[in-house]
């Protein structure tokens, strides 16, 4: 395993195919400051040019929090001007994430609230851990979600659930959040990051084009009519169709071995 830093608080790490991208803020319980903000930034920029890398899993250094949301004691020394000057630094950290062309994981052990929630919403894949604490509670202070949770969250569980969750603020625990949706996998306390790791493996053991495609075709596809999904869908297929990676599994699937990705 190699770690790359992003100025103090973001880490990098490898492990094999698969990057962890690490927040690392433990004594802020990983509030966003505008220059945590930066670094999401930077390392997400270097994840999505690196063709090595196959999957991305978040993850936290803090046991108690992934990351409870804008760092609302620089906020609150802002002026109205510094603070409408910091908002697109604080949306290139989400959109970073949300683009990253590769299958992403968030592994929330702990407080994932506001901003920490809507980093893990920018995610593929939610595993949490039984001490999660998900939440979007921006209107009790005043604000709204505005790293894309008004946006994905009813992507998620609906419109109605999701205004519910929003209007009121509240905070829901791993197995509400479970069950609900909020998360994809609940494992034992202190599991999270192992086991997105875990999944981030399986993940990255298939062809990196056929990820890319299938992961833009999910996206480029969701909430449009089924006609013109399709025609999505097809465009992705295409793309794969006839590259390297299509022809190594077609004939590592016939030769009986496991393929060795030309990722072409």
């Amino acid at each position: 395993m190699n770690e790359q830093r992003y100025g103090d608080w973001i880490a990098v790490r490898r492990h094999g195919h698969v990057a962890e991208l690490v927040l690392d803020r433990p004594k802020a319980m990983n509030a966003i400051s505008a220059e945590m903000a930066r670094s999401i930034a930077r390392a997400t920029d270097a994840l999505r040019a690196d063709q090595d890398v196959r999957a991305v899993v978040v993850t936290s250094t803090h046991e108690r929090a992934f990351c409870v949301g804008a760092d609302l004691k620089e906020r609150n020394t802002l002026t109205d001007a510094e603070l409408g000057a910091q908002r697109p630094v604080s949306r290139a950290a989400y959109t970073g994430v949300l683009e990253l062309p590769m299958p992403t994981v968030a592994a929330v052990r702990g407080f994932a609230l506001g901003g920490g929630f809507e980093l893990a919403l920018s995610c593929d894949v939610i595993v949490a851990d039984a001490s999660a604490v998900v939440g979007l509670p921006e209107v009790s202070v005043g604000v709204i979600p505005g790293g894309g949770g008004t946006q994905l969250l009813p992507r998620r569980v609906g419109a109605a659930r999701a205004a519910e969750l929003i209007f009121s603020a509240r905070r829901v625990p791993a197995e509400e959040a479970r069950d609900l949706g909020l998360v994809d996998d609940l494992v034992a306390d202190g599991e999270a990051r192992e086991a997105g790791l875990a999944m981030a493996e399986r993940f990255a053991r298939n062809s990196p084009v056929g990820l890319r495609a299938a992961k833009r075709a999910l996206r480029l596809g969701h909430g449009l009519d089924l006609r013109t999904g399709l025609e999505v869908e097809d465009a992705a297929w295409r793309s794969v169709a006839f590259s390297g990676d299509r022809a190594e599994g077609v004939a590592a699937f016939n030769e009986k071995r496991s393929p060795e990705w030309p990722g072409i």
